[in-house]
This record gives structure tokens, C-alpha cells and sequence, in this order.
């Protein structure tokens, strides 16, 4: 059974390169501009692994990540926090809920090896 990546960017074309690329190494994509129902999304798809962007127009990621971790089916489940906005070395994702981060712009093989380390650890 393939992996489930859920991939929430109010950009479309970055949520277009991430779920071409992550198709392509196997993984089913559910890529979406809208956190306004991503529990319910969630909840539908069952993800193994969120990548999250951190500045949406309507919210933000770390409020969405912590709607996702008060649910109980994704407490534990591997989430990735995505910016243009915060950089790594100066911000404490873990403390948002999130198991690693990606800057953007970024690296399509630094996203690969961060989803697959984490998707594999679940």
C-alpha cells in the first residue's frame, strides 16, 4: 500500500512540483490550498506524513498543526513545517508540534530525503 502525504501551500504551483515529485517516488498525494476543513480532510485521506506551509492567508501552520495533534489518530503522525517566512536556524519548530521543517525555496532532494526519513520512521 502506498504512503499517504497530506500537502496543505496556498501556492499552486508549489503544491503542483510537490505532488508531481512525490507521486513519482511513490507516495499518494493529497495536495490542498484549503486548511479551512484539513481535519475533516484528514480524517478522509488518513495521511502517514503532513507537510504543512507556515503562512496561509486565511491561517497559519502551527494553528493547524495543533488542530491536527488535538485529534487523536494524528497525535503522533509526522508533520513538516514549510516556509519562505521563518528560517531553520532561528526557529524551534519542534516546539510548534512539527518533526522537521523546509525552507523555501528548497532543494526537491532535501524535501525527498526529509519525507522518506520520516515516512519510513512512522
Amino acid at each position: 500500500m502506498l504512503k499517504r502525504i497530506l500537502v496543505l501551500d496556498d501556492n499552486q504551483d508549489i503544491l503542483d512540483m510537490v505532488n508531481e515529485v512525490l507521486t513519482y517516488e511513490n507516495y499518494s498525494v493529497h495536495a490542498t490550498t484549503n486548511g479551512n476543513n484539513i481535519v475533516e480532510i484528514a480524517k478522509s485521506f488518513m495521511p502517514d506524513l503532513a507537510i504543512l506551509d507556515y503562512k496561509l492567508t486565511y491561517s497559519d501552520g502551527v494553528e493547524i498543526c495543533r488542530e491536527l495533534r488535538a485529534q487523536p489518530e494524528f497525535k503522533d503522525m509526522p508533520m513538516i513545517l514549510f516556509s519562505a517566512y521563518i528560517n531553520r536556524e532561528h526557529v524551534d519548530y519542534e516546539k510548534f508540534g512539527y518533526n522537521d521543517m523546509i525552507t523555501k525555496p528548497f532543494n526537491l532532494s532535501d524535501l525527498l530525503d526529509k519525507v522518506n526519513k520520516l515516512v519510513n520512521q512512522a
